[in-house]
């Protein structure tokens, strides 16, 4: 059976490809490296120090998949087994397609020095905003 992370990652790509490419079509984009102290447009030659990341709030459409794993019972709010509970044997979760509402996507937790990343520069080039983390089609 196929893995449905895979299927689920790749279709988000996609989608979020096609939203950005809509969204920046006509906005003048560029290169530029995350450093620690701001970022670096490839550019311009000065680091900006306070820079903004784009915010995306989403629908996430999960597909119908199923996950094979074991179950422990009964389980504390932390997940912890309580009385020495025992995992089940192999077990198959099935998973209805469903639809989340208001998924946001934190880019800025996943940004660090380094980073190479899709910017736009705005009030005349003194501020940026990072729309994207970009990342080699190589790995």
């Amino acid at each position: 059976m196929a893995d449905p992370f895979k299927s689920l990652a790749a279709t988000l790509e996609n989608r979020f490809s096609g939203i950005a490419a809509k969204s920046l079509s006509g906005v003048p984009s560029e290169l530029g490296t995350i450093t620690g102290s701001g970022v670096k447009l490839d550019s311009f030659k000065y680091e900006i120090p306070d820079y903004y990341v784009a915010e995306w709030v989403t629908e996430l459409e999960l597909p119908a998949f199923s996950l094979i794993g074991t179950m422990v019972a009964p389980v504390d709010e932390a997940g912890n087994p309580i009385g020495g509970g025992t995992p089940s044997q192999q077990t198959r979760f099935d998973f209805n397609e469903t639809k989340i509402g208001e998924v946001r996507l934190n880019w800025s937790a996943g940004i660090k020095p380094g980073d190479r990343v899709l910017a736009v520069p705005v009030n005349g080039g003194k501020d940026a905003v990072i729309v994207c983390k970009v990342v080699s089609s190589n790995g």
